[in-house]
């Protein structure tokens, strides 16, 4: 049958303009076919033509732009599907005119798509030199993404050179999420009116000189300042990047261009403390920023070459300034106070904080920390009033609320938020766990950490399998499956004494949902936004994603902090050390993140501690195990959370089918 179909498509495909329809040797009357308008034939005969209506120019049940190309991937006849639309067959593409409903097969499962049909349905492929533009963005982002988790294994390294203590480190890791995060809804804007392609390559020059400082500090402050410059330059590329892909590529090519730019977030985030591991093992902890300057001079010279430049639509008159800083406030406090909350108290202070010489004393009544949670509800819930307002009085913004009523957009970035706080929770904790607890040296560390990038190159590459079987939503709901699995059970098997590869087993079980949920989540979060603001799409998604990433950090390094405070005295009870010392030790170990551990481990019985180094060593190293454990379980839940939006995605995508082909039965009077 399908070589029939196959061979016999091609001549049956015809179009008619006559006042009446040719069914094998049939005549349809004359009251049910429309003079002069197209129909095609389509398997055994031709279904009468529906009555004239002007083209669709906006679909406002899917609130995208007009399709007005469709990729044909099968023939759609009376056999396979139940029924016959007008439509596309294997051998050609049809013209016809007017809104029209095309039936497409997507996992064993016939799906309509609303498209204006006014225009050829043949989908251009990408030229090669777009190709080779799509390679440069992917390696740019790649650039942003790795420098995000790249530090993470050198950090017990860092803290140990120049001095850190756990809050340096966290705001190490943080600061760079949540600027990034304050800023991309900026840029993105920027990207649409002045070219994506020129903040593009402003963005990786910034980035560089960041990159360039960070490698010459030698204490927190220029370490932490020069983290900043560099989230300045990733908020320029990050938008222009996904952006430019959602201009350049169509129909089955743009998801498989998503699905490209999604493996590589997720293979960079993982490969990451591999990398740093390798340079600060090989070289020095210096390095893990000096690459970037190499990779960024190679990938400005071949964006001159090959990066399109595109603009979005002309927009609005007017800067959003005041919804910018608005936002920037919001986030930034909010991450403040999860951060500095086991520092300075979450709510009686417990110590003293003082900032460019303004002192909150330690006998305040309360802790800096609520005020600064309060501070980010009301500039959350300004912003939100401000964006709305800018939209009434038809002003720019640099948020367009009107995405969050696509039900794909809204609860897909609720679940990249979710995935991004596991992801990064882990990223943080385990490096420290790894190298102070277990005693394996940096490169060992990130062998282990390795599996994650192992797991995720494998399902990265097989994500537009599953996607044609269940869908991107489905492939979404399975990634985020296995994550949970493998950091629940990582939990589990996690102690004092464990062996590197027992913690790499999970985790190559979690690296392969990573690359699945992260593969398909972009084209899910954007397949229903306009191109005309696929910046501040592609910006929007990638906020939540640093705001994600920013509170991954921030909740993992308050668990483990409020955690030690707890575990670490019992263990060192267990082990018969008490009194003073103990409690010296426990406070010692939990403000350098663990790095008293390897000093002991180091020392042997050359330490303070003496015989009892050993029996420090091993309650320490099972303290610190227990509280990483706490931390896991945090991130546990957020992946959870993460599943449960993963659900509603994929009803919100039914629905979005189910209410397309409602439209199209209702526009063309049921006659298909």
């Amino acid at each position: 049958m399908r070589r029939m179909l196959a061979r016999g498509i091609p001549r049956m495909l015809r179009f008619s303009t006559h006042n009446d329809v040719p069914r094998g040797n049939r005549q349809v009357p004359e009251s049910t076919a429309r003079p002069r308008n197209r129909c095609i034939s389509v398997g055994r005969g031709s279904l009468p033509c529906p009555p004239p209506q002007p083209p669709l120019t906006r679909e406002p049940t899917l609130g995208r732009e007009p399709t007005a190309s469709v990729p044909n991937p099968h023939v759609l006849t009376t056999e396979t599907c139940g029924f016959a639309r007008e439509g596309v067959g294997s051998a050609g593409w049809a013209r016809a005119i007017g809104p029209k409903k095309v039936w497409v097969r997507r996992g064993g499962l016939c799906q309509a798509r609303i498209v204006s049909t006014s225009t050829d349905l043949r989908v251009t492929p990408p030229t090669r030199r777009e190709w080779l533009a799509l390679a440069v963005l992917s390696t740019g982002l790649g650039l942003i993404v790795l420098d995000g988790t790249i530090v993470g294994v050198a950090l017990p390294v860092i803290i140990a050179d120049i001095g850190l203590d756990l809050t340096d480190a966290q705001w190490v890791n943080s600061l760079y999420a949540v600027l990034l995060a304050a800023l991309l809804l900026s840029t993105g804007k920027l990207a649409d009116r002045w070219g994506r392609k020129l903040l593009f390559q402003v963005g990786l020059v910034v980035f560089v000189g960041g990159s360039i400082l960070a490698a010459m500090a030698d204490a927190a402050g220029p370490l932490i300042a020069a983290r900043a410059v560099q989230a300045i330059g990733a908020a320029l590329i990050m938008p222009s990047t996904l952006s430019t892909v959602n201009a350049m590529f169509r129909g089955k090519y743009r998801g498989a261009a998503f699905g490209v730019w999604g493996a590589v977030i997720s293979g960079a985030a993982a490969i990451g403390p591999l990398a740093g591991g390798a340079l600060t093992q090989w070289a020095s902890w210096h390095w893990i920023f000096l690459v970037n300057i190499p990779l960024g001079a190679a990938v400005f010279i071949a964006g001159l070459l090959t990066v399109p430049e595109t603009k979005g639509a002309k927009g609005r008159p007017g800067a959003d300034v005041d919804g910018a800083l608005l936002s920037a406030i919001g986030f930034g406090a909010l991450v403040f106070a999860v951060i500095e909350g086991p520092q300075l108290g979450w709510w009686a202070p417990t110590g003293e904080f003082s900032v460019f010489g303004w002192q909150w004393p330690a006998d305040a009544p309360v802790s800096v920390v609520p005020i600064a949670f309060a501070v980010a509800v009301v500039a959350l819930v300004l912003f939100v009033v401000w964006e709305r307002h800018r939209e009434k009085v038809r002003r720019s913004a640099i948020l367009d609320l009107n995405l969050f009523r696509l039900p794909t957009f809204t609860w897909g970035n609720v679940t990249a938020a979710m995935v991004a706080v596991g992801e990064f929770a882990i990223i943080f904790v385990l490096p420290l766990y790894l190298v102070n607890a277990l005693g394996l040296d940096v490169m060992g560390a990130g062998l282990v950490l390795a599996a994650m990038a192992l797991g995720a190159f494998f399902s990265g590459a097989s994500a537009r399998h599953l996607a044609a079987r269940f869908g991107s939503p489905g492939t979404v709901l399975i990634g985020l499956g296995l994550e949970v699995v493998g950091v629940a059970v990582l939990a589990l098997l996690i102690t004092g004494s464990s062996s590197g590869w027992i913690v790499a087993i999970p985790l190559v079980v979690y690296g392969l949902g990573l690359g699945l949920a992260s593969a398909q989540l972009t084209g899910t979060v954007l397949q229903d936004v306009p191109v005309d603001v696929s910046g501040q799409g592609s910006a929007t998604q990638s906020t939540v994603r640093q705001v994600g990433s920013a509170l991954g950090t921030a909740f993992a390094g308050a668990a483990l902090a409020v955690a030690l405070a707890l575990t670490l005295p019992a263990a060192l009870t267990d082990a018969g050390i008490t009194g003073s010392s103990a409690t010296q030790l426990a406070d010692t170990t939990r403000q350098s993140a663990g790095t008293t551990i390897s000093q002991l481990r180091a020392e042997g019985t050359s330490s303070p501690l003496g015989d009892q180094t050993a029996a420090a060593v091993t309650a320490l190293s099972n303290g610190f195990a227990d509280a990483t454990r706490w931390s896991l379980l945090v991130a546990t839940v957020f992946l959870l959370l993460g599943f449960v939006g993963a659900l509603v995605v994929r009803r919100a995508a039914a629905r979005s089918t189910g209410a397309a082909v409602s439209a199209s039965d209702a526009r063309t009077g049921g006659q298909g």
